[in-house]
């Protein structure tokens, strides 16, 4: 089996590891193709109640892998490489289990978009994030100039992406961009924790709490609070629900079986 994607289960959490330290875990098609199936794979299994996203060795990842871009002799290649990227990212946005992005090292290009996509980012002080496309005299093609701005102010948004300057994580995480930060050598297991911290919760809450926030913020007020108004409906009627108010009562944690 490959290892550029390394998957490891540890209690509730799915622990994803880009496992190419020797290219800086740049991206390409093969761990494009790992992180599909893996989150394929994980989706349907009722063990797995959050994600942790990492990378092995120096860096989170360096972005796209150059080697394969240069080996394309046609646009077309490119164009599906980037299309495979871009369904993976979203495979990974839509996921029903919330996810959290471990950063060290660096987050650069399609790793940040990687980073963007999840749902909750944690970032080793240091650590440097950017969208270096334009100094490549190109754009950030996997969601970078959508996902950016709707996490940070768009002028900053603008100014990273339009002069490819990164910033470093402490910005990040006064700009919101990053939840946590991490001390040197430590953002695996602060990423992890909050991810348990996130775990607890009902399952088919969490999925729903996502989707609200995500399809919501693309909707005018009135009708995002309409969605929200139906949705909390439905989950009133699950056992989950049932069983948070009898473990509330009995001051006591809930056990949600996502049903």
């Amino acid at each position: 089996m490959s290892t550029v994607l390394r998957v490891e289960l540890r209690d509730r959490i799915a622990v994803l590891t880009l496992d190419r330290p020797g290219q800086l875990n740049a991206i390409g098609s093969e761990t494009v193709d790992r992180l599909t199936l893996a989150l394929n794979e994980l989706r349907d299994n009722d063990d797995v109640r959050a994600l942790v996203v990492a990378g092995a060795g120096r860096a989170f990842s360096a972005g796209a892998d150059i080697g394969e871009i240069e080996s394309f002799t046609a646009p077309r290649q490119f164009h599906s490489f980037v299309r495979q990227l871009t369904d993976a990212y979203a495979l990974l946005e839509d996921f029903p289990k919330p996810s959290v992005a471990a950063v060290h090292g660096f987050a650069f290009g399609g790793g940040l978009e990687l980073a963007l996509a999840c749902d909750l980012r944690v970032a080793e002080r240091g650590a440097r994030l950017g969208l270096p496309e334009m100094k490549l005299g190109v754009l950030p093609g996997a969601g970078g100039t959508q996902r950016l701005p709707r996490l940070i102010p768009p002028a900053i948004a603008k100014q990273m992406i339009l002069t490819g300057e990164a910033i470093d994580a402490e910005r990040a995480h006064a700009l919101g961009l990053v939840n946590e930060l991490a001390e040197p050598g430590e953002v695996l297991g602060v990423a992890e924790a909050l991810a348990a911290t996130v775990a607890v919760g009902a399952p088919l809450a969490l999925a729903a709490g996502k989707r609200l926030i995500d399809y919501g913020l693309g909707m005018d007020l009135e009708a995002a609070i309409s969605y929200e108004r139906e949705t909390v409906s439905v989950l009133f009627s699950t056992e989950d629900q049932a069983e948070g108010l009898k473990a509330f009562r009995e001051r006591r944690p809930g056990d949600f079986q996502g049903k």
